[in-house]
């Protein structure tokens, strides 16, 4: 996985939009961040990109392959927020655990380095329709054990949520993802 030097994460951070990037409670043991915005789609098609075009707007920077178009969702229960290797292989980012189609998603798992930590975590992805689009809030509580505390990895995980987030929005309302800006 590639990683930013946290001290570009945490200066991206300081200048993020609080409405839409929180790390919500931090402590030794646990997080939780929330991120959410209004994208200029329908709820279908806001959902659609989501779920079944991830590899189209995650970054490649956030994969173990480097490349994000091996990213796939399969959204159904116990179905996989997966990533195939060219040689075959892969891996489990995380585990479906809930979907009501274009309403709510829920993941369990660890993404990238979480996965190799004692930790667990419950990612929702959640979507209400508004007069100006689509609201699409991304909820990640992350829970379990790190020797340096799982408080020093809050803020880094919010901005790679965050960066997904305003990614999804640049792809369905652009169809460009390098238009995604953190502002």
């Amino acid at each position: 996985m590639n990683n930013l030097p946290l001290a570009v994460l945490l200066a991206a951070l300081v200048a993020a939009d609080a409405s839409w990037a929180e790390v919500t409670d931090s402590a030794a043991g646990g997080f939780t961040v929330v991120n959410e915005v209004v994208i200029s789609g329908s709820r279908a098609d806001v959902w659609k990109a989501s779920a079944d075009q991830v590899g189209q707007w995650w970054s490649s920077d956030h994969t173990v392959s480097g490349d994000a178009t091996r990213l796939s969702i399969s959204s159904r229960p116990n179905g996989c927020f997966c990533e195939n290797f060219a040689s075959g292989g892969g891996v489990v980012h995380m585990t479906v655990t809930m979907v009501n189609p274009g309403v709510v998603i829920r993941f369990t798992g660890g993404l990238g380095p979480l996965g190799l930590m004692g930790v667990n975590g419950n990612m929702t992805w959640e979507y209400q329709q508004t007069d100006s689009g689509t609201r699409v809030k991304f909820t990640y509580v992350v829970g379990g054990y790190s020797a340096d505390g799982l408080d020093t990895i809050a803020a880094p995980v919010d901005l790679v949520i965050a960066e997904a987030l305003q990614r999804l929005k640049a792809h369905v309302e652009t169809g460009d993802v390098n238009s995604a800006a953190i502002d």
